[in-house]
């Protein structure tokens, strides 16, 4: 179905590596930050600002849409929208454009992790200087009103070198029909989707599995930080707390009540053809899964069924390369993309999330008849995790989705699995240690 290979395009984007060093605060001591008083704050000639993207598809032709509008109001600024593929391509050719420095963009998409090496050798602008401005900016972090977790997301080491863009929440999509159907009310914790999927399994005759996740990475980062356990280097992938969030999983799959995407990569489909009741994936795809479903069945949003949920998105970067206009420019840029109506228009159209505190809770956007997410949004957004950006942070994170599908494809034989937890502590710890 092309709803399908739509809906992949647009996870492989959601689901991607988060990275965030969640709790310091943002510091401007770089060399690549720029004074208050050094920024421009009005672009007094023609002016191009260079944007490496990854969106395609209705994504890719609303932020053409918004570019086109904020040039319109900013005649000596012009955007060149760049497309870069999909998001590995986008990551390779930062990756390799960063030993020629000079061809560079003024700004990108990013993931934190993806940029580390570039803070390190301090090819970023540190953005809190434009934050700041008065003029240019909103006078500080609390008067962007950008939600804090996103905004702290966004750094590295502790340095706000992005500004949230096009971000998501995973959240449960169920079968309202079905779970009417078998008397399963609406699962809020683990174990409840546990008991809820074993249910309609059994009352289905094993005609219809419960639930699964879409992304295998985030389902064990979150159970482990469910557990108190932060992702690091330092967990141990054999202990008891690791197999507590492996095991769930891998005794449901082999019960038959829970399965995983395998190749198709995510459950819409199974989910649009009532093979599966439950799915846990990116909030971002629900207009895809609406396709997929049509007139079949009612379906229903609903917060992730846990304590913790994975932020997930990019955020923009800005090279130090550019000139003070072009840097100047690009922040006007990245400011008017966050601005109420954009916001609303962009979360509309896209799918993705609001990243400003007014426009989460505004009545437009909660009130919204095209999506079911917006009204479910905050309480999914309670308590925001993501992969902290440290050294080789993004390898292992990227090496969870193969070492679970190892662990878990024992599980649907029926054989023991503990043999692939062992294989998969050393790949692990090796994507650590690389």
């Amino acid at each position: 179905m092309k709803f399908t290979k739509k809906f992949a395009a647009v996870a492989v984007a959601a689901l991607a590596l988060v990275g965030t060093t969640a709790c310091s605060n943002s510091k401007s001591n770089d060399s690549s930050s720029s004074k208050s008083a050094d920024i421009p704050t009005k672009i007094t000639k023609k002016t191009t600002v260079v944007f490496w993207h990854g969106m395609t598809g209705t994504q890719e032709k609303t932020l053409q849409s918004l570019t086109k509008d904020f040039e319109k109001k900013n005649p000596n600024i012009t955007i060149k929208l760049e497309n870069q593929g999909k998001y590995n391509d986008l990551q390779a050719k930062i990756n390799s454009t960063l030993q020629s420095p000079n061809n560079l963009p003024t700004i990108t998409q990013a993931y934190p992790g993806w940029l580390l090496n570039a803070a390190n050798s301090k090819r970023l602008v540190d953005m809190t200087p434009y934050i700041n401005n008065s003029k240019i900016g909103w006078g500080s972090a609390k008067k962007s009103d950008i939600r804090e977790e996103l905004l702290k997301g966004a750094q590295i080491k502790g340095t706000q070198y992005g500004i949230p863009f096009n971000k998501s929440v995973e959240m449960l999509t169920y079968n309202k029909d079905l779970l009417d159907k078998y008397g399963v009310k609406v699962p809020k914790t683990m174990s409840e989707l546990k008991a809820a999927s074993k249910k309609i399994y059994e009352k289905s005759n094993h005609k219809v599995v419960g639930a699964g996740f879409d992304s295998l990475s985030n389902y064990y980062v979150l159970g482990m930080k469910d557990e108190g356990v932060n992702f690091s280097k330092n967990i141990n992938f054999t202990g008891s707390k690791s197999k507590k969030v492996i095991n769930y999983y891998a005794d449901g799959i082999k019960a038959g009540y829970f399965k995983t995407a395998g190749s198709a990569g995510y459950l819409s489909g199974d989910f649009s053809n009532q093979k599966i009741a439950m799915f846990v994936g990116t909030s971002a795809g629900e207009g895809f899964v609406k396709m997929g479903v049509g007139n079949k069945f009612q379906y229903g949003v609903a917060p992730r069924p846990s304590k913790y949920n994975m932020q997930q998105g990019t955020d923009i970067y800005m090279f130090n390369k550019g000139t003070a206009q072009q840097k100047a420019a690009a922040f006007m840029y990245i400011k008017y993309l966050l601005g109420k109506d954009q916001q609303l228009t962009w979360a509309d159209k896209t799918g993705y999330i609001p990243v400003t505190n007014k426009v989460i809770n505004s009545s437009a956007y909660k009130n919204s008849t095209k999506t079911k997410v917006p009204a479910q949004l905050d309480k999914a957004m309670k308590h925001l995790y993501s992969v902290p950006v440290v050294k080789n942070s993004n390898a292992a994170y990227t090496q969870l989705n193969s070492i679970m599908q190892n662990i878990f494809a024992q599980a649907k034989k029926g054989q023991s699995w503990n043999s692939q937890i062992d294989a998969g502590k050393t790949k692990f710890q090796s994507a650590w240690n690389q």
